[in-house]
């Protein structure tokens, strides 16, 4: 078999990953051992940047249909026991009420990896309808100049067959193995942790708990519980999060559900799994024609929801770059800024996310917290107070790290103007070069960034006088593009400058108020060409 781009993994980011090579027309194969049912869901939540890729993908409402329900809050709520005391609470209004950001078309939304791995299956098919061949595992490859080639092995016929690629994108996981192959490192930021998951349901609790439902209950119990309790499909499933006992023996799971949840129902335990909380990120994210993406690039604390989504905006830059090479017109240089640009976001999201643990490990809880006495009360009081005056809220309402980071390559062209806050929590949409260009509503059901995907866009707010020079520039050297009038002084305003040059990939490659006097230098920076 041949083909121009092999993806090995068939977790939600190498999903993610043919399904923008797909989106850029280019020809891909995907293998992934497993049969693509997921027993044990992991990752909960599609973050706000997924959800307008899934919307450029054409899935958006799919994983909004998914199955959680549309009336269901998404508070996070601190409690002794799920049936205790509850000690503070973040409202958030559930999917079906809240009102629409000012900064995206698409907010979060709730879809486990039990529905959304089949729905992303389902959308780019399996062969040989579709690039996506499951139950077929990696056996080893060889990598040269020209390409890679893979032995894969059928896992249900034993039979084994070679792969022909251009290029090779590992989305093999934390462990890779195809990392480990070609000699990259990923070292520790930080220690290593050990956590249980305990998969259970529960189904007369929510309506037991009525209005006090909440997508996370956190535990706050001194001796033995303070990890979250995350209901999975918004009915009867729920997830546990444990720490082993000190012998590093897991924990009985029904014994440990039964104490998180303080009350008598019935419950069922589905699985439990130990496994481990790792802070690292890979040394490089190439090698030669092999990239690293999602979790073989980097993983980190689930604190925050940033590590799907991290790896799913990975997926994003190299797959544009990847077409513009496959098809000629991307530089020789393009390919490498995807480490360039992504390595630095990798480890601001991975501290980000272990600031996010810190706060629950080092959160100091007095030993009467859990007491129905004065001085429980007292103690409860106490660190509601904290949490309020600690900030909380930033764990799970974080759009600037969502939306906020900041490529910086060779292939971006800043500008002269201050650079724009870093303080993820203090994020505002901008359109400085390297960001992602800013939402706003052009029309009713469309938005800005609606007009990125394939080309590069130059969005022109005082005239297009002259821009057939920058058509022409392209067109010779193969590059497409198109440009766009918008006469919307509010947009004008948002967008900061008269002319935006935006990459396929919805980040700005350039502005200034006026054309470049040297277009071609402007055009062969941005496709890689330096």
């Amino acid at each position: 078999m041949e083909t121009d781009v092999l993806i090995v993994g068939g977790g939600p980011v190498g999903l993610a990953m043919a399904l923008e090579l797909r989106y850029q027309g280019i020809d891909c194969i995907l293998v992934e051992e497993s049969d693509g049912v997921i027993t044990h869901p992991k990752v909960g939540t599609v973050g706000p940047r997924s959800m307008e890729l899934c919307r450029r993908w054409g899935i958006a409402q799919q994983v909004r249909d998914a199955g959680w329900p549309y009336d269901h809050p998404l508070d996070i709520a601190w409690v002794t026991t799920v049936g205790g005391h509850e000690i503070f609470r973040l409202h958030f209004p559930s999917a079906g009420e809240r009102p629409s950001p000012s900064y995206t078309p698409e907010p979060e939304h709730p879809c486990p990896h039990h529905w959304l791995i089949p729905l992303l299956i389902r959308n780019l098919g399996q062969y040989p309808y579709g690039p996506v061949l499951l139950c077929c595992r990696l056996e080893s490859f060889q990598h040269t100049d020209e390409g890679v080639s893979a032995q894969v092995t059928y896992l249900d016929s034993g039979n084994t067959q070679r792969i022909q690629a251009k290029y090779l994108v590992a989305c093999d996981g934390a462990k890779s193995p195809i990392r480990k192959t070609c000699g990259v490192d990923a070292p520790a930021y930080h220690p290593t942790r050990v956590f249980q998951n305990i998969l259970f349901q529960a189904p007369e609790l929510p309506e037991f708990l009525g209005a006090r439902k909440a997508l996370v209950f956190y535990m706050v119990n001194p001796k033995r519980l303070r990890y979250p309790l995350r209901s999975i499909d918004g009915k009867g499933l729920y997830r546990l999060t444990a720490v082993p006992q000190e012998d590093g023996e897991q924990r009985d799971p029904e014994e440990a559900v039964i104490e998180a949840l303080g009350i008598d129902t019935p419950i069922e335990i589905l699985s439990s799994v130990q496994w481990h909380l790792t802070h690292r990120v890979a040394e490089h994210f190439r090698h030669g024609r092999i990239f690293f993406v999602g979790d073989s690039a980097h993983t980190l604390s689930p604190s925050g929801g940033f590590g799907m989504n991290t790896g799913i905006a990975d997926a994003v830059d190299l797959g544009w770059k990847l077409a513009a090479t496959l098809r000629g017109w991307g530089g020789s240089n393009l390919l490498n800024t995807y480490e360039t640009e992504r390595r630095p976001i990798a480890v601001r999201n991975m501290e980000e996310a272990n600031v996010n643990l810190q706060r629950t490990l080092k959160r100091n809880l007095h030993p009467e917290i859990m007491s129905d006495s004065h001085e429980g009360e007292q103690a409860r009081k106490q660190m509601a107070e904290n949490m309020q005056r600690g900030d909380v809220r930033r764990e799970f309402d974080a759009p600037g790290i969502h939306f906020g980071f900041r490529y910086e390559s060779p292939a971006i062209i800043p500008d002269d103007s201050p650079l724009p806050n870093h303080d993820p929590h203090e994020w505002t949409q901008n359109s400085y070069p390297g960001c992602r260009a800013p939402h706003a509503w052009l029309e009713s059901g469309k938005s800005t960034i609606d007009l990125f995907g394939h080309n590069f866009v130059l969005m022109c707010f005082q005239g297009q006088q002259q821009v057939e020079t920058f058509e022409k520039v392209c067109q010779q050297k193969g590059v497409p593009f198109t440009s766009i009038q918008i006469n919307n002084p509010e947009i004008a305003n948002l967008y900061e400058r008269a002319y935006v040059l935006v990459r396929p990939d919805g980040h700005v490659a350039w502005r200034g108020h006026n054309l470049p006097n040297d277009p071609n230098a402007v055009i062969d920076r941005v496709r890689g060409h330096f």
